[in-house]
């Protein structure tokens, strides 16, 4: 089951992802860190960034059914999030930072998909997510607002960015719903006087 620790692993395994993927011999000092707003006051000399900038509901798949545990009990209904990431790449040249963006962008757009096992390598709890679980990376024009926003934190450091969004990412309940007793044996009433 994708516990509360998902939101964690899906960040890492993005960074974990492109870390592998590096061309070691062009970006082979290159940082991958996770950042939270305070960072971007002493970013990293060289790599790339991914900053969560807003998680909500998904409204694509709100009311998704409860989930049956594999010894039968039922848990109650998953909330689908949608995790809103920007990613930053740094570098001292420009032309060092532009290589770096494309090369993490095609990396991403090679796999879009990121599978179980992939999300529970890199997440801080092991089995996380379920084997037949998926998170997908969609790149996500970034409204205005949220430039505004985000960059109002940044004014000295503004660095060439680029937005994605994992989409439905679900996290399942802690709480099994009570059950009634199970039925062992059915009566019918096939002379219709009740009794």
């Amino acid at each position: 089951m994708a516990t509360y620790h998902a939101i964690a692993a899906i960040g890492q395994a993005i960074l974990g992802l492109l870390e592998q993927a590096r061309p070691g011999s062009e970006f082979a000092g290159a940082q991958f860190e996770l950042y939270q707003a305070t960072n971007f006051h002493t970013p990293m000399d060289e790599g790339v960034s991914l900053f969560l900038y807003n998680a909500s509901v998904s409204t694509a798949r709100r009311h998704l059914p409860p989930r049956v545990l594999r010894d039968g009990r039922t848990i109650r209904n998953t909330l689908p999030l949608d995790l809103y990431y920007l990613l930053t790449t740094w570098a001292k040249t420009a032309e060092k930072q532009h290589n770096l963006l494309a090369w993490a962008m095609r990396t991403i757009e090679d796999t879009p998909t990121l599978a179980a096992s992939l999300l529970n390598h890199y997440g801080p709890e092991p089995g996380t997510f379920w084997p037949d679980e998926t998170v997908t990376l969609v790149n996500e024009p970034i409204t205005l607002q949220d430039i505004y926003n985000i960059w109002e934190i940044n004014k000295q450091n503004m660095q060439v960015s680029v937005a994605y969004v994992a989409r439905v990412v679900p996290i399942d309940s802690m709480i099994v719903d009570a059950e009634g007793a199970r039925v062992q044996n059915r009566v019918f009433d096939a002379e219709g006087d009740g009794g």
